[in-house]
């Protein structure tokens, strides 16, 4: 009876063992699915979040090119003789009606501007422009004063038949250097416009116009 009672005490504590294994158990399942469910979560509010920023990248930060127009041109400060050769030793002077539309949700900030005025191929005046801006989705307006240098355009001997015709061919070359920053997007930018015309003698204005617009990153 005495070597019973010595083997029976094992039997319980073999059982308490498997039962402790088999609470334990329970318990890590849960904590695996915790960690799934937390995971989980993670990659939902990523690719939301990679999501919205390429969203973002392709509307609202998307910098999208300013569009720059020449509105007209008037002559000013011509006087003729014989009502169509200038009269020598004076100035002319041509207004050009330039605007700047930023389509952009920010502000385009611009240097320096420059125009040059061409006559049969040569440079014969040239303007420069202070610094502004063109506001977020607005149209900027501005009148570029251009001098003509006499001596330049009066030595072209083709000068007298043009002026005779009435109807003067000139080329306009703009350029609008200039920086955009859209939140996290930061772009250097320059609209350059070229456009070639005829300007009517007996109206000054526009009698013909046609423009070629590029813009570098």
């Amino acid at each position: 009876m005495a070597k019973r009672d010595q083997v029976r005490p094992l039997a319980p504590a073999a059982k308490r063992q498997s039962s402790d294994e088999e609470g334990a158990c329970p318990h890590h399942k849960k904590r695996g699915r915790k960690c799934l469910k937390f995971w989980v979560s993670v990659t939902a509010i990523f690719v939301v979040l990679v999501t919205a920023v390429i969203v973002l990248r392709f509307t609202v930060f998307r910098v999208k090119d300013p569009v720059i127009k020449m509105n007209g041109v008037t002559i000013t400060k011509l006087e003729l003789s014989n009502g169509s050769t200038p009269k020598p030793g004076v100035n002319i002077s041509l207004i050009a009606d330039v605007s700047v539309k930023n389509p952009n949700f920010a502000s385009f900030k611009y240097s320096s501007t420059t125009t040059t005025l061409y006559y049969d191929g040569e440079m014969v005046g040239e303007a420069r422009n202070g610094p502004g801006q063109a506001r977020a989705r607005r149209t900027m307006t501005m009148n570029v004063s251009v001098d003509i240098i006499p001596d330049r355009i009066m030595s072209n001997p083709n000068l007298n038949a043009d002026m005779s015709s009435g109807m003067l061919a000139m080329t306009t070359y703009t350029r609008v250097p200039g920086r955009m920053e859209i939140v996290i997007v930061k772009r250097n930018i320059v609209v350059e416009m070229r456009c070639s015309m005829t300007l009517n003698i007996t109206s000054q204005q526009i009698q013909t116009q046609k423009c070629k617009r590029k813009v570098y990153f």
